[in-house]
């Protein structure tokens, strides 16, 4: 747990899930930095913006890491409406403003998925990692603004470029950005209601070459955010040349599912399966159930799950785990998420069942796989990728 100090006030705030081993910030300087500025704590406006912001009105809060933007603002703004694509960052806002004393309505919490409030005050925007899912919000959102609008973005220096700036101008309207302060600065945007930004160019969809294995000919469609979202990228490639073979009538678990392509090249092996496709990305698990649907036999069955890693899965069900795992959580390498995903696949497992698990060389999943599992062995492997199994014991 950590604490971020405001003129409004102390928070207590933790990630999700709570791991007391976890050392990674639940804030940045980047919220820090926009929270001084809404306060009236530092005019960080460039001329020609307001010096101040009202937080009257609708108030909506795009790409809330952890809820560290949406509990500081839950006892200042009427009903603040947080906007992410994170599960993981949804059940940390829920965590962090029940911390906070403040009641479960305090917030209105919406996916990437949900439609946006009809009007919008204040447009406050925590710059993600993806700029297509940045543009494709921004469609989403533009409508709902007006001259009056209030749009102020933030980020680390790091995470702010002049592609990011030209989205703002774009599709909202004359944009600058602020001094920067404790590497993070600030991004100031003024609706013009005269700009035709056009529509969203997402979902994206393309058609698998005949050399993607178990893939090939498979359509995918891609929602703002995907990673490799224009092309099949080279770990899930490489993994789909060597799938599991199929067990007539198995429960697999597409892990992590991104588009879905792993599940949907193991249902269309196997018609008779079940596949559960899980991601803690809103917009992953809507690429997922499209991939899907472009692709699957009629009759095939499916689940589609926005959760934490296996969590919503009964012990004891799975017959198969597929499992491409990130190594990062937004900027931060870390290697809990993989971890967290290793022993709840054990957990889902029948005694036999299998994870099937693709990952970079240099890092040693064998490892963490023998310690959960007791076992490990490569099933395939190249200069860069190695694709292990690992096989729950008992009966």
């Amino acid at each position: 747990m950590n604490r971020l100090s405001t003129s409004w006030g102390a928070y207590d705030l933790t990630r999700f899930p709570e791991d007391p081993r976890d050392q990674l910030r639940a804030w940045s300087a980047a919220d820090a930095y926009l929270l001084r500025h809404l306060a009236g704590d530092e005019d960080a406006a460039p001329d020609g913006f307001p010096a101040t912001v009202g937080l009257s009105g609708t108030v909506a809060v795009l790409g809330d890491r952890w809820g560290a933007l949406t509990t500081a603002l839950a006892g200042h703004a009427r009903v603040p409406v947080q906007i992410t694509d994170s599960f993981l960052a949804q059940q940390a806002t829920r965590a962090n403003l029940a911390r906070a004393g403040h009641a479960p309505d305090a917030a209105r919490l919406l996916t990437t998925r949900d439609a946006p409030p009809a009007r919008v005050d204040v447009l406050l925007v925590r710059v993600p990692k993806s700029l297509a899912l940045l543009e494709d919000q921004l469609h989403r959102l533009a409508p709902a603004l007006h001259e009056g609008t209030a749009v102020i973005g933030t980020g680390m220096v790091t995470e702010i470029h002049t592609s990011t700036l030209e989205l703002f101008e774009r599709i909202i309207g004359p944009t600058r950005t602020s001094l920067a302060r404790q590497k993070a600065r600030l991004v100031f945007s003024a609706p013009d209601p005269a700009r035709a930004a056009g529509t969203s160019p997402w979902p994206g969809r393309y058609v698998l070459p005949a050399d993607a294995g178990a893939g090939a000919g498979l359509t995918v469609v891609n929602h703002a955010g995907i990673f490799c979202a224009d092309r099949l990228d080279i770990g899930t490639r490489f993994f789909l040349k060597h799938l599991p073979r199929a067990r007539g009538g198995a429960h697999i678990v597409d892990l992590g599912c991104g588009n879905g392509v792993l599940g949907t090249a193991a249902s269309v092996a196997d018609p008779d399966a079940t596949v559960t496709f899980i991601d803690e990305s809103f917009q992953a698990v809507a690429s997922a159930e499209a991939t899907f649907r472009a692709n699957a036999a009629e009759g095939a069955k499916a689940h589609f799950v926005a959760g934490d890693a296996l969590s919503a899965v009964p012990p004891g069900t799975v017959d198969v785990v597929l499992n491409n795992p990130p190594f990062h959580s937004h900027q931060a390498t870390t290697g809990a998420t993989a971890h967290r995903m290793f022993t709840g696949a054990r957990a889902a497992l029948r005694p036999g069942g299998e994870l099937w698990v693709i990952g970079n060389r240099h890092l040693g999943y064998h490892v963490k796989l023998r310690k959960v599992f007791g076992n490990a062995d490569v099933v395939a492997s190249d200069p860069k990728f190695v694709l292990l199994r690992a096989v729950k014991g008992g009966r």
